[in-house]
């Protein structure tokens, strides 16, 4: 399957990590983007207000980075 320019350009975009002004969960949000729908919660988080946890090149990179972050915190449901 063959991606578009814009498909790749997306998962390549800079991506941070921010942490839900209500509920404290984590989640990722691409660098540009103004507010986000809390997936935990649903509180729509303005993101310039939100705790930044960490900052990525891509949203692959930031993926991983939240996976050890919740694995640190007791979130990994893997086991």
């Amino acid at each position: 399957m063959r991606k578009n320019l814009s498909e790749v350009n997306l998962k390549m975009a800079p991506t941070i990590i921010v942490k839900c002004t209500k509920c404290g969960g984590y989640m990722l949000s691409a660098k540009k983007q103004k507010t986000k729908i809390c997936p935990y919660c649903g509180t729509n988080v303005t993101l310039q207000r939100a705790q930044h946890i960490a900052t990525a090149d891509s949203a692959p990179e930031a993926s991983e980075i939240l996976r050890k972050l919740k694995s640190e915190r007791g979130f990994d449901r893997k086991s």
